[in-house]
């Protein structure tokens, strides 16, 4: 017998992992072409626009580092938040409804977006250009938080058993792909036309991603997908399930499990780098290099979503069978430590050996994280589990906007020659910020696992 452990089988494995949410494209229904088009574009849309949004508001607004990096943590926490509020949407009307009523806010706020400072000429905090661009994030905001529970639900509803699991990796795949195209098209465009009009093409990226439901995820392809999986008799029932859920969460907020508590906190250290990377990111890679990087700054913003499109199933197949903590002491270890590379100062080696190995990294811990969530949770207290593990992202979010800004203007400031810059500080400070969540874990592993094996005696 094959040894099922080989490179050769886990190569195989790994590209059977890789080729087959394609060939699951191909064959799924009508209905998930209609929600996968849809995400990819907004995958890649969403990832455009922040990219981008410190620098618009810096360079179209005219405020400083500080105020413009709160603006883009009010749209990436408040989109988290949002979803608390009106993630439940599309249990109440439905699919195609929800993702029809969702792109067309966030296509309202975009276009808001867009237009402020060619309708307003006053520049400052709280001026007429900043009030009227709010008022776009807030749209934005809000059909973000219908449309990503719905997408992910309404995966679920045309799913049949086993397929379910393949398309959440699809939804995933796609987003990821989507979330690496800007670093491609934006460049152009924004050097012929500036990024309002890089802004104007993820617009017209939203009409099409409107279009695609309007046209794919009809009310027949929804009925015969929903026929397909079998769910279409038991929404009564899922609705009833959903309000229950809400109850059962508000009675049992776990807020005396210590051990989950310090696992899902101690992780906000090593998850700043996310946010990093719409905070900092595109304005490090503007401002302290020149040439190659500093024109093509998108590319290297976005270039994590590729290789995490590429390294994930990789990754999973050579781990899959190790211990789920042990991989998140070294999966936030691998990721956290390349940051002090990018300390030693501007080079593009430095840029590839952070974006590659803290990718690696992030590979190993993030798709670990809802696994130890669910091994750690108590018998039938999983969701609930799940739901709060979720709140941490949301505070890492609006922590890092807060101090990002003020970063940039002291260690990375705007109109400086890079020689004169000390980004080298700023680093070696978000280096010692990052290491301490595998410091953490791994000085807490006996105490987690021993707490990890009394649950599983009880």
């Amino acid at each position: 017998m094959a040894n099922v452990f080989s490179p050769y089988s886990i190569l195989k494995q790994t590209s059977n992992q890789l080729i087959q949410p394609f060939v699951n494209l191909v064959k799924a229904p009508r209905a998930l072409w209609g929600i996968n088009i849809s995400y990819f574009l907004e995958g890649l849309t969403y990832f455009g626009i922040v990219g981008l949004l410190a620098i618009y508001f810096n360079e179209y607004v005219g405020l400083n580092d500080i105020h413009a990096g709160q603006m883009v943590g009010v749209l990436t926490a408040g989109i988290t938040l949002s979803m608390l509020f009106f993630g439940a949407t599309v249990d109440v009307i439905g699919p195609r409804k929800a993702l029809l009523i969702s792109l067309s806010t966030m296509l309202l706020g975009r276009i808001l977006l867009s237009l402020s400072p060619t309708l307003f000429h006053s520049t400052g905090l709280w001026s007429s250009t900043h009030i009227f661009a709010m008022v776009g994030i807030f749209g934005i905001i809000v059909g973000y938080g219908i449309y990503q529970p719905t997408c992910y639900t309404a995966v679920k509803y045309f799913s049949k058993g086993n397929d379910a699991t393949m398309g959440y990796a699809m939804l995933y795949a796609l987003m990821n792909l989507g979330g690496f195209l800007p670093g491609l098209i934006s460049p152009t465009v924004r050097h012929a036309y500036g990024i309002l009009g890089v802004f104007w093409v993820y617009v017209a990226f939203t009409v099409i991603g409107i279009l695609s439901v309007a046209f794919l995820l009809t009310r027949k392809a929804v009925a015969d997908a929903l026929y397909q999986s079998g769910l279409k008799a038991t929404q009564v029932e899922e609705r009833k399930k959903l309000r229950e859920e809400i109850r059962f969460y508000i009675r049992n907020f776990p807020v005396r499990d210590s051990r989950f508590l310090f696992f899902i906190f101690i992780l906000i250290p090593v998850q700043t780098l996310f946010a990093h990377n719409w905070l900092t990111l595109p304005m490090y890679f503007r401002r302290a290099f020149t040439g190659l990087v500093s024109d093509n700054f998108e590319f290297f913003v976005n270039f994590n979503p590729i290789l995490i499109f590429i390294l994930a199933p990789l990754v999973a197949a050579l781990t899959m069978k190790r211990d789920t903590y042990d991989m998140m002491v070294v999966g936030t270890f691998v990721m956290a430590t390349p940051t002090f590379f990018l300390a030693l100062g501007p080079s593009i080696y430095a840029v590839f050996a952070y974006l590659i190995i803290m990718t690696i990294g992030e590979a190993i811990w993030q798709p670990r994280f809802l696994q130890w969530v669910a091994e750690i949770a108590p018998k039938n207290m999983t969701g609930i589990y799940m739901g709060i593990g979720q709140f941490p992202w949301f505070l890492t979010k609006v922590i890092t906007s807060l101090y990002s800004g003020w970063f940039l203007m002291n260690y990375c400031p705007a109109n400086t020659p890079p020689e004169h810059m000390n980004t080298e500080t700023m680093w070696f400070i978000y280096g010692l910020i990052a290491i301490i969540s595998p410091i953490a874990l791994l000085l807490a592993r006996s105490w987690m696992k021993k707490g990890f094996k009394v649950r599983h005696e009880e």
